[in-house]
């Protein structure tokens, strides 16, 4: 027992240091894991009181959640002895590496991260992008679906939203719808701008201010063109626009103003006639 003693007793001081360094490292984690969870609350508290998107909101602290734990880690492997400078370098090489090969996903990932801060459009928003017009159903953080208006799917990459042009359709309260009526040369001008006026004031969609306008935009090849550009609440856009072109149509006919077809005068010429 004596000999065992004696062997183990240069081990037994080393043992102490260590394990003392071990307990203590192991507090320091445990303490900071919790101050990570404490600081993470009182982030998405923050974010939620200045009304941050959900989406971001989770996203931003997860990353700061995840850096932090990282570091923690890192100090924790430090404080019991292992060599933290390799670890390091291989992170900052993996991540390099990462980064190369996703450097797409990044973009859209970027992208997301500035949709989602800056808030060009929500979710519920008509826009048109990238060719599609449609109903933002979500903004993910790497991707936004869109609903388009004859009910189809579409997935958009954020990083094509974030650097491209974007139309929010709806944005504003109102908005001017503009259309064009074509009536024949030989028709009475005043008479056609006056029951066109007629229909803009029997629609209580339209708004009184702005007034409407009314007015002569082109002298065409086969028609005189009337420019009728009535404002309107946003969400009544399309249905005053059909409307206005059933309804004015409905009003030349009762008036005997003619939309006249497409006309070409085609001359034939003999030769030595």
């Amino acid at each position: 027992m004596e000999e065992i003693l004696t062997k183990l007793d240069p081990l037994i001081e080393p043992a102490i240091t260590y394990g003392s360094k071990l307990l203590l490292a192991l507090v320091v984690l445990a303490v900071g894991w919790w101050l990570v969870g404490r600081l993470m609350s009182a982030v998405d508290a923050s974010m939620k009181k200045t009304g941050v998107e959900v989406t971001l909101r989770g996203f931003i602290k997860s990353l700061i959640g995840g850096i932090l734990k990282v570091v923690l880690v890192i100090i924790f492997a430090s404080m019991v002895g292992v060599e933290t400078a390799s670890l390091i370098a291989l992170l900052g090489a993996a991540g390099l590496a990462i980064g190369l090969a996703l450097q797409g996903s990044l973009a859209n990932f970027a992208g997301g991260v500035l949709i989602l801060f800056f808030r060009p459009f929500k979710a519920g928003d008509v826009i048109d992008a990238q060719g599609y017009v449609g109903h933002v159903e979500e903004i993910q953080i790497f991707n936004t679906i869109m609903r388009t208006l004859d009910n189809q799917r579409v997935i958009i990459p954020n990083g094509l939203l974030s650097n491209g042009c974007v139309k929010n359709v709806f944005a504003e309260p109102t908005r001017r719808v503009d259309l064009t009526f074509g009536i024949s040369y030989d028709d009475d001008l005043l008479k056609a701008k006056a029951v066109i006026r007629t229909v803009i004031a029997a629609d209580d969609r339209i708004l009184k201010d702005p007034e409407a306008d009314v007015f002569i935009s082109a002298h065409a090849d086969s028609s005189v063109n009337i420019l009728v550009r009535p404002w309107v609440n946003s969400e009544d856009y399309w249905a005053v626009h059909f409307s206005m072109m059933e309804e004015v149509k409905l009003a030349f006919d009762r008036e005997n103003i003619t939309i006249p077809y497409p006309q070409r005068d085609v001359h034939f010429y003999q030769p030595g006639a």
